[in-house]
């Protein structure tokens, strides 16, 4: 029987945590947990069967899975528990982290006998209540198929490449959603300055070719009814597209509006407020056009 362990019971690590709990209850297996607060572990043990241990227990998994904010939490990780880590356990990252870091990860957790394997997912946390994250994965085939039966919280998991592709992968994707996030704030913030009714124009761009998950879930739900839910945090976005930017000048690229998103989510979110949900960005629109969008 394989031994999970998750470390990172955040938003999106909780709930995740959660699916290979359950998973493990139906193998008779174990699912540990461990959180900086340990009260978060022991509470995730208490509602889903987890086990909560300490730190170097968690070393002592089969396959060892970390979703923490940036690729330096996990280089910290990484330090504390070398000491501990088990020959032959997998680590997966499913942090949205650097390609740069996942590179040298993995070749200093090879020298202690364990695998890396980069592996950032997509659909925010309903999509990890439900089950149904998409996984890119990055490494080698081998490790990636011997890890795929343990990605209880994936509805999708796909093998994007070698060590930092699915980092990659997840930066350029997230770049997708910054982008086209602000560009329909812009338009919409012109189209309410020029006194059309912003729902109504919604209703016409997504059954339109303009549309896009910020203009069909993102802007009518969260920034039209001003609620702005934080369930993805603008810094974090901000920083994905800072890697984006670097993924471009990896390859000596040319992307000058990548360039220029990546400078308009960094100045949000030192304007709007890092911690805000990521579409509090629009609010840096509606200041620079003295206009909301509603």
């Amino acid at each position: 029987m394989t031994t999970t362990a998750f470390i990172g019971l955040g938003a999106m690590g909780d709930p995740m945590a959660a699916h290979l709990a359950r998973q493990a209850r139906h193998d008779g297996a174990k699912a540990l947990v461990w959180n900086r607060t340990t009260t978060k572990a022991e509470a995730h043990a208490a509602k889903h069967g987890s086990v909560s241990v300490t730190l170097p227990e968690v070393a002592q998994a089969d396959i060892l899975f970390t979703c923490l904010p940036t690729s330096a939490e996990v280089d910290g990780i990484i330090g504390q528990l070398a000491p501990h880590l088990k020959r032959g356990l997998t680590w997966v990252d499913c942090t949205s982290g650097h390609p740069d870091a996942a590179k040298r990860q993995r070749r200093q957790l090879a020298e202690l006998g364990v695998n890396f394997l980069d592996a950032p997912v997509s659909g925010g946390t309903g999509g990890a209540e439900a089950g149904t994250l998409t996984v890119m994965l990055g490494g080698p085939a081998a490790e990636v198929e011997a890890v795929r039966p343990h990605l209880a919280f994936a509805g999708k998991a796909v093998h994007v490449g070698e060590t930092g592709a699915g980092f990659a992968v997840k930066s350029i994707n997230n770049m997708l959603l910054a982008v086209n996030l602000w560009a329909a704030g812009e338009g919409l913030v012109a189209l309410a300055n020029s006194g059309v009714n912003v729902s109504a124009a919604l209703d016409v761009i997504n059954a339109s070719s303009g549309r896009s998950n910020a203009t069909e879930n993102l802007v009518p739900q969260r920034v039209v009814t001003r609620e702005f839910p934080c369930t993805f945090a603008l810094g974090l976005l901000a920083k994905d597209t800072g890697i984006a930017v670097d993924v471009v000048n990896s390859v000596k690229g040319s992307a000058p509006v990548i360039a220029q998103t990546a400078a308009l989510f960094r100045a949000a979110a030192r304007t709007v407020g890092a911690e805000q949900d990521h579409t509090a960005a629009l609010k840096l629109i509606e200041t620079m056009n003295q206009k909301e969008i509603k």
